[in-house]
């Protein structure tokens, strides 16, 4: 096996000792953490464009309700309603 340049052996070194600044005691998400906030994130833009699509299928216009206006104790076939209460 061919033995390492100067330059890189110059670049692990550097990177060794980045690698003990770093605090043992401390945890990291690292590439796992990545890849389920990024699953995550493309599961909620998903639900958002299913739900922006939903929506704008949707109908907001009201029609006017004709019973409304009228305060009258008579149902529209003519008979007095009970009061349920």
């Amino acid at each position: 096996m061919p033995d390492m340049s100067a330059s890189a052996s110059l670049a692990m070194t550097h990177f060794v000792t980045f690698a003990k600044e770093v605090d043992e005691d401390k945890v990291t998400p690292g590439v796992l953490g990545f890849i389920v906030f990024a699953a995550m994130a493309l599961a909620v833009w998903a639900l958002m464009k299913s739900m922006s699509k939903h929506m704008n299928k949707v109908d907001f216009k009201e029609s006017p309700d004709e019973t409304s206006g009228k305060e009258t104790a008579e149902s529209p076939s003519g008979r007095a309603s009970s009061a349920k209460g």
